[in-house]
């Protein structure tokens, strides 16, 4: 078994939701509440978890839904607090961890949850008060049972993230056991989101070697092991590796992201049935190409090197070579083949645009976009 002890306790190999009761002993929990969604129970996958838990008490919220809203949060706050629970387990892919991190901020801080979001300076008011949380992912994408933040969507329709290193989970139990009967279009989806996330962390201009170098690494797992986990399921080492690569998309990225998740995020509050994973898919070449200026990128060869983790012999000055390999390994991958076939309308441009914005990913961006360059992108990825 693989345990690694960077930034939380993380355990990575077939079987480690076994773990479970030592891990809620070890944080202190008597009572968890286990967060995750229907789809998770209905595929048998829940069940994994609550076998592992054995006798421990427990209460259960499965009303997670695919964009985590405030709603599903105060709703599950009620089942935590009418079942006296003492800390959270999230079963489920980041939707659900997500979701548990907005539980854990509303459960023990007063007011509305925009509160305490990162674009409204909320960020310090998160404190020690939270209650434990153990993330057991079953999709590799978000990376979240490692990470400081949460996406939710409050009340007001906007999607905010909420980030303090009191949210990041105490225990990560990856197990690729709990992966497998994941759909190929889900693989796919979640697995860009990792891959996503390696690469715009990668381009962002904050100085962080240690997190360059996770990313670089994460990156080449997940480029060579995303059309095989796609294809074949059950290819136990090709979901090992996924979990991985978005485990470490998600430690990078702590160094911050860009345009292509302050329009996914914008767009995702927009219409909320659209998967983030997917969207970011869209985004990314559009976002790769306009970065291609950034001093930073240019000075200190981002987009060659992107180029080398992902097999390729080069990239230029524009971003060419990394571009267009995305867009064809999401035609391989059978993603849609731009916004358009998602069902995104250039009448939506203005609300997105004011949105990504507005978002905290937008300064973190190797060059600054402005409402203009937004549009642009958002043409390109139709």
């Amino acid at each position: 078994m693989a345990r690694i002890l960077y930034l939380t306790q993380i355990d990575i190999d077939p079987g480690v939701v076994r773990l479970l009761p030592e891990e809620c002993a070890r944080t202190g929990m008597r009572r968890p509440l286990i967060v995750t969604d229907a789809g998770v129970r209905a595929a048998g996958v829940l069940q994994m978890a609550l076998d592992a838990l054995g006798g421990l008490p427990h209460a259960v919220f499965d009303g997670t839904p695919s964009n985590p809203t405030e709603a599903a949060v105060r709703a599950a706050v009620a089942v935590y607090r009418r079942e006296g629970c003492d800390g959270l387990v999230a079963v489920g892919g980041g939707s659900s961890i997500d979701l548990a991190k907005g539980v854990a901020i509303a459960a023990t801080h007063e007011g509305p949850l925009a509160t305490y979001a990162t674009i409204e300076g909320g960020s310090p008011k998160i404190s020690d008060r939270v209650p434990p949380l153990i993330a057991v992912p079953t999709t590799a994408g978000t990376g979240s049972e490692v990470a400081r933040g949460a996406i939710v969507i409050v009340d007001d329709g906007r999607k905010l993230g909420f980030h303090s290193w009191h949210l990041v989970p105490k225990a990560a139990l990856l197990d690729p056991e709990l992966t497998l009967g994941l759909p190929p279009g889900l693989t796919a989806a979640t697995g860009m989101d990792a891959i996503a996330h390696c690469m715009e962390t990668f381009m962002a201009p904050a100085v962080n070697p240690p997190a360059d170098g996770i990313a670089l690494d994460g990156l080449a797992r997940g480029w060579a092991h995303i059309e095989r986990a796609t294809r074949d399921g059950q290819d136990r080492e090709a979901r090992w590796n996924m979990l991985s690569a978005s485990m470490q998309g998600a430690m990078a990225f702590q160094k911050g992201l860009g345009c292509v998740h302050s329009l996914s995020h914008s767009l995702g509050g927009v219409n909320p049935r659209l998967h983030h994973g997917t969207l970011n898919a869209m985004f990314l070449p559009a976002v790769v190409r306009f970065n291609a200026a950034a001093d930073s990128i240019q000075r200190e060869r981002r987009l060659q090197r992107l180029a080398q983790a992902m097999g390729l012999t080069g990239c230029d000055s524009r971003g060419t070579e990394v571009a267009e390999a995305i867009t064809a390994m999401n035609a391989r991958l059978g993603l849609p083949g731009g916004l358009r076939a998602m069902g995104v309308t250039e009448d939506l441009f203005e609300r997105i645009v004011d949105g990504a914005l507005a978002d905290h990913c937008h300064k973190t961006n190797p060059r600054l976009a402005t409402r203009g360059d937004y549009r642009e992108m958002l043409a390109a990825a139709m």
